[in-house]
């Protein structure tokens, strides 16, 4: 199944929109479906020439409920075909540069178009942080992952090795072991910064051997995936190769936010602040995904952020409307 070519090479669509929603992945995509099924005239903007985000470099998708196993890129055009039938457009290949307000509307321009709406949703995700060796590329959905709830389940009585220090690393660490044979904790310095509770919880686990001040040096394989590491002790400055099936790095999030800075209000790390209908601090903004400060960044978590965003979307420009007429 394949959509990609006619779904990226839909009609010019008008500049001049209801909604706009900035990012193709599930919680763009479900806002899409939501606003577009409300009769708002939403366009999708996203960057990349195929729909899905992040899901769409994920190999198996296993964890969306009602579907038991499916291909993140599959998954990703379906929810796009969805968002066009619910009467959404999609512009595929467009960078947005800029967002500004002019004369009541929200002003998006992009590297291609300039397009005005009433509303817009951000739904740009975020960007794991690579370790930026050989071999992380070319394996990622082949042994290289950044979700262990996403991907553990596949390297059942395997040996992994997990890479990071911080309490996302250490959660993953139990998560991931509850699968695997053996995990090895890979941190480049001689303590964790994590949380002192999930540390010690680490530290009782049998399964997860903790190799300290090590660095993965590059990443291995074969046609089928990762079949080694190559690891650096910083101490004695000895390079071993160590034989595993997957690679989990959890050394961080990029939120993809940067366009942002200075227009809606975020946390320190450049997550942004919205409340539970995904308003952010500035009227006819919202913000859903991995973009958005939230504790737990999942495919069905961002869909349903992109629900309510859809409908709150909707109901918010339904409200201008009315009162312009009263």
């Amino acid at each position: 199944m394949s959509l990609n070519f006619s779904i990226s090479k839909q009609e010019e669509v008008e500049k001049e929109q209801d909604v706009v929603i900035i990012g193709g992945g599930p919680g763009g995509l479900s806002a899409a479906v939501y606003a577009g099924r409300a009769r708002m005239k939403t366009l999708v903007i996203e960057k990349n020439m195929v729909p899905g985000g992040q899901i769409a470099t994920t190999h198996l998708v296993e964890d969306y409920p009602g579907i038991k196993s499916i291909g993140g890129s599959e998954l990703g055009e379906k929810m796009a075909e969805h968002a066009i039938a619910a009467g959404s457009k999609i512009a595929y290949g467009e960078k947005v540069r800029e967002i500004r307000e002019e004369d009541g509307w929200k002003i998006i321009k992009t590297n291609k178009n300039e397009y005005k709406a009433k509303a817009i949703i951000i739904a740009t995700g975020a960007t794991w942080r690579e370790l930026g060796v050989d071999g992380e590329k070319e394996y990622r959905g082949k042994g290289v992952s950044y979700c262990g709830v996403c991907d553990a389940p596949f390297y059942k009585d395997k040996e992994v090795i997990v890479v990071g220090g911080g309490n996302s690393a250490l959660d993953e660490s139990l998560y991931i072991a509850k699968f695997a044979k053996k995990v090895y904790l890979i941190h480049r310095r001689d303590k964790f910064k994590g949380d002192k509770v999930l540390q010690e919880r680490v530290f009782s686990t049998p399964n997860i051997e903790i190799v300290w001040n090590t660095e993965v040096k590059e990443i291995r394989g074969g046609e089928e995936g990762v079949e080694s590491a190559l690891l650096h002790n910083k101490e004695s400055g000895e390079d071993k190769e160590m034989k595993i099936d997957a690679v989990f790095v959890f050394i961080g999030m990029i939120p993809n936010t940067k366009m942002l800075d200075g227009i809606v209000e975020m946390d320190e790390r450049g997550y942004i602040i919205t409340n539970d209908r995904m308003e952010t601090n500035i009227e006819g903004i919202y913000a859903v995904g991995d973009c958005r400060k939230s504790p737990l960044k999942q495919a069905v978590i961002s869909a349903g952020e992109g629900a309510i965003a859809g409908h709150f979307a909707a109901k918010h420009i339904e409200e201008k409307a009315s009162e312009k007429k009263a």
